[in-house]
């Protein structure tokens, strides 16, 4: 008792009724969110009839109630017109705009549309979906109920509201929208198979009669629309414009530059494959049409307007994208070229043999031979291994005639001494199929942006070889071996002196890819080694002949480089070793200097030496060392490593200034007893400075000193001046040592893997899919694709100037030019279709190529003329030769020539209507005769497996 009696041992519970349960903040939402969409477009003009050419703007909004999850969206029809700075109060009693849009006769029928504009051509709406739980079905019926209280208590329900029901895929919508006085319902019926009696439009006007039960005796005009639509996806009387590939040609008849400088193009299969003919009587009346069971006025011939939409097949194979992509899955494969080729086998041969430099050792050693090498069976699996060998050399990927062709195609000058010249020029044409690429043109410069290679370059050819190669000879295996022989020609070409085929001289361009620049860069060692070689025998040959001072200053440009120096009394010698200067002593070389002056150019002017009267002579120099971007990235890094220190910045400068000192010691035996000032006034003019003054005598002269720059203690200029010797340019030591470098390059070569070679060339080969898009577009003349263009080469120029571009965009950028492709490919078989290319009279193809172009851009387009139009006169004759087709009945000249035209006539021009939409609406009182006439709407869709009714009905509410 006395536990009870405490007062704190007594608990109270306190119920806050002021806070909202979850249910009120579960209807209050859709109001809330009503509030902002009503705010947010009170100003906008909405116009009618432009649900097709406007977009729309959908706002979502996630709802909960308990453990279910709801969307509510708002969709609003952008409007284009100026929004009203100023706008009257909206009077008591107007009209819902939801109410005047179902009897807009604008916006029937739209070709691309949200369901819900389709059925009852609202431009505002709000939608409340469930989400993925399926028994919050159940709960979304009374959700209408809750938010139209919710919305009459906020006086914002002149939106309609729908919500929902049923299974997600059946599209079943509840609605309702409310105005001062006025309330529309929203129903819908949907069933798999469409009742008997209400196949055609007399029982669906018995439908609308009685759900609007109108009380006045005679009812008003019932406005009737009407749309048929057929399908045509047998085209008989067309045949596909794409010419099929020459097979046989390419892998048995003559190759040459005509087959393998050129991509395929176009799709393997029509991209249209069906188009729909939608026949449409608009504002029709009751009394007008016909439309039973037993007879219907209603001829698709007859119909004021057709419009036309076609369907594209769903990924067509188009060659130019299969191509790509099947060179794009290179890019994944991992295996070197002797993995998938093999060993090679003078390698494995040389395995089993490697112990032949100790065969004399082994000759003279006591130990008696194994018995285990003298069996039989030990020869016959010797024996077998060479026959494997000699096997798997015959079965090579690549048969020799395709593999000869190739490699003509690539290096044509091979064929000077097996063909007749004229032969030789047929091969040299541009892969694009022009004899002489235009070098000023701006698609020859497009290599530029995709860091690619110029169209008339070996690496362009090597592009488009390998990418056939691999789609038609083989894949990767093929490409293997083709590569491997490529190296091959190189090494050969590179030991022979012989210049490659296709490449630009001089230095790599850096605006090229890598692999370009490889192939320059051996080039470049070759044309180095020839002109070595070539100064060795002209030398040899010149110098019982020339004196030392034989070559005249005024027979050599001034801008004459050593390469082209080699024909000169000049001899480029390779480096000396230490041993061969060790026999020149001082001496000799101080009395060489004094008596002759090597490497002379020409003079420089009229200028002199400071310490002797003999003019300054301009020395053949080195050419600077060539370097791919590779090669120039590695010794950026080698000098950051250096750091920032004194001794770091000195051995910087140091390896910086091999080629200042060759050029020092070129200059010191062009010029003997020269000084470092004769040296900066030649090599840097600017760091001499001449200054005016008087001498003893009072007589203004010129003297010159360095500048403040040269003179710093420790400068790198002073201290290279000291240690150079008076030494030509052609006993140097060499600054670029070709064959070191061209062995570098041949290494390079020869490690990359398939998958290596597909990313060096894929920029290329993307160059090349674009200029084959531009040729085919240009004949199309299709304003899409060329926009379409300029954004791929846009995204292709950023991503292929990536060193190492991610596969994924690659890819993406690749299946963008396949869509271009099937684009062209459309308007090709779109063309063929209608007849274009065909004899029609100039207005007529001038309609036909507008009318086509607009099925390209457009959703749905509009026949001019209907039925008696000259595209409608074709695609009448496109389904009647279908017609003709599929009935097994004969063509319309066949019948004439035969005299008999009763089949003709038994066989209809249309097949049955794949769809078929009616459209009721019509304005009266409900509930009672003395109520206002309001809007009643009823959208009726047929399909062969599908009926539905969306019924849009109102009725008065002021005394009801």
């Amino acid at each position: 008792m006395a536990a009870d009696s405490d007062p704190e041992s007594e608990v109270f519970e306190i119920t806050d009724f002021t806070t909202a349960s979850e249910w009120e903040r579960y209807t209050n939402t859709p109001a809330l969110l009503m509030i902002y969409c009503c705010f947010h477009n009170e100003d906008e003009d909405k116009a009618p009839g432009e649900i097709t050419s406007s977009s729309w703007e959908e706002n979502t909004q996630e709802i909960n109630f308990a453990d279910f999850k709801f969307s509510i969206t708002h969709h609003c029809l952008k409007q284009e017109s100026a929004e009203n700075e100023s706008r009257e109060e909206a009077e008591e009693d107007v009209c819902p705009l939801a109410l005047q849009d179902l009897l807009c006769m604008n916006n029937d029928f739209p070709p691309r549309a949200h369901c819900l504009v389709r059925w009852f051509g609202v431009r505002e709406f709000v939608v409340i979906s469930p989400g993925a739980n399926c028994e919050a079905v159940r709960r979304v019926k009374c959700l209408l109920l809750c938010c139209s209280y919710s919305y009459s208590d906020v006086n914002y329900g002149l939106v309609p509201l729908f919500v929902q029901i049923q299974q997600k895929w059946r599209k079943m919508y509840a609605g309702e929208c409310q105005g001062p006085g006025v309330q529309t319902d929203f129903e819908m019926v949907h069933l798999r198979k469409a009742p008997g009696q209400y196949t055609h439009l007399s029982g669906l006007l018995d439908i609308f009669k009685n759900k609007m039960s109108c009380p006045l005796t005679p009812l008003p005009p019932i406005s009737i629309s009407i749309r048929f639509t057929f399908v045509l996806q047998d085209w008989q009387q067309c045949s596909w414009p794409q010419q099929p590939p020459d097979f046989d040609a390419l892998l048995a008849g003559e190759v040459g530059g005509v087959e393998f400088g050129k991509l395929p193009f176009g799709a393997c299969e029509d991209p249209i494959s069906e188009l729909h003919l939608a026949t449409t009587w608009p504002n029709l009346t009751e009394g007008i049409v016909v439309d039973n069971d037993v007879y219907s006025d209603l001829d698709p011939l007859q119909a004021p307007h057709w419009s036309v939409r076609v369907r594209k097949a769903d990924n067509p194979q188009c060659l130019l994208g299969e191509f790509l992509m099947e060179f794009f899955k290179l890019c994944c494969r991992k295996e070197s070229t002797e993995e998938i080729l093999g060993r090679n086998p003078v390698e494995e041969e040389g395995k089993e043999n490697s112990d032949i430099t100790q065969a004399l050792s082994k000759l003279t050693e006591p130990a008696a031979v194994p018995i285990h090498k003298l069996s039989v069976s030990s020869m016959v699996h010797s024996a077998r291994k060479r026959m494997r060998r000699h096997r798997r050399t015959e079965e090579s990927p690549l048969n020799n005639h395709v593999l000869n062709s190739i490699l003509l195609y690539l290096f044509p000058d091979a064929a000077l001494d097996k063909t007749d010249l004229s032969d030789v020029k047929s091969t040299q044409h541009s892969p694009g199929g022009k004899t002489e690429p235009d070098r000023e043109s701006e698609d020859y410069h497009l290599y530029n942006q995709l860091k690619s290679a110029p169209s008339d370059s070996l690496t362009y050819r090597l592009a488009l070889c390998v990418c056939m190669v691999n789609f038609h000879h083989g894949g990767v295996r093929a490409v293997a071996h083709l590569w491997q022989e490529f190296v091959l020609e190189m090494r050969y070409r590179w030991e022979n002196n012989c210049l490659i085929y296709g490449l630009a001289c001089g230095a790599p361009d850096l605006r090229c890819c890598l692999l370009h620049q490889k192939l320059q860069m051996l080039n470049c060692c070759i044309e180095r080694k020839r002109a070595r070689d070539d100064g060795g025998k002209s030398g040899a040959s010149d110098r019982s002949r020339l004196g030392p001072e034989s070559a005249g200053p005024a027979e050599v440009s001034p801008g004459k480089s050593w390469d082209s120096w080699s024909d000169s009394e000049e001899e480029f010698f390779e480096c000396l070793s230490d041993t061969e200067e060790m026999k020149e002593t001082e001496s000799e070389k101080k009395t060489a200097n004094k008596s002759k002056a090597e490497g002379r150019l020409q003079p420089h002017g009229k200028l002199t030496l400071l310490n002797s009267p003999e003019p300054l002579f301009i020395p053949v120099t080195q050419e600077p060392a060539p370097m791919t971007e590779d090669l120039l990235e590695e010794q950026s890094e080698v000098l950051a490593k250096l750091g920032t220190s004194a001794e770091g910045a000195h051995l910087r400068a140091r390896m910086q200034s091999a080629c200042l000192l060759s050029d020092m010691e070129s200059f010191k035996a062009a010029n003997p007893g020269c000084c470092l000032e004769d040296f900066v006034r030649w090599y840097s003019p600017r760091d001499y400075v001449e200054e005016e003054g008087a001498d003893e005598a009072g007589q203004t002269v010129i003297r010159g000193d360095l500048s403040t720059r040269m003179k710093i203690p420790g400068n790198m200029w002073v201290e290279a001046w000291e240690t150079a010797k008076a030494t030509p340019a052609r006993r140097q030591k060499r600054l670029f040592d070709d064959t070191k470098e061209a062995e570098k390059v041949l290494h390079y070569l020869a490690l990359q893997k398939p998958s290596d070679l597909t990313l060096h060339l894929m920029p290329c080969v993307l160059h090349a899919a674009l200029l084959k898009i531009k040729e085919e577009e240009a004949s199309e003349d299709i304003a899409s694709v060329r926009k379409a263009l300029q954004q791929v080469t846009a995204h292709a120029s950023k991503l292929l100037r990536h060193p190492n571009p991610d596969f994924k965009k690659l890819e993406d950028l690749i299946l963008q030019m396949s869509a271009v492709e099937a684009v062209i490919a459309r308007a090709r078989s779109l063309k063929a279709k209608f007849g274009i290319a065909g004899g029609e009279r100039e207005e007529d193809a001038d309609e036909l190529e507008r009318f086509v172009s607009c099925l390209l851009e457009e959703p749905e387009v509009s026949v001019v003329g209907a039925g008696r139009g000259p595209a409608g006169n074709i695609i009448h004759k496109l389904f009647v030769s279908s017609q003709r087709a599929a009935l097994l009945a004969p063509l319309e000249d066949e019948a004439g020539r035969s005299g008999g035209t009763d089949d003709r006539k038994t066989v209809p021009d249309f097949p049955p209507p794949a769809g078929r939409e009616v459209l009721l609406r019509t304005c009266v009182p409900r509930p009672a005769p003395y109520s206002k006439a309001l809007p009643q709407r009823l959208f009726c869709v047929l399909l062969r497996d599908e009926f539905r009714l969306a019924g849009a009905f109102s009725s008065d509410t002021s005394f009801f």
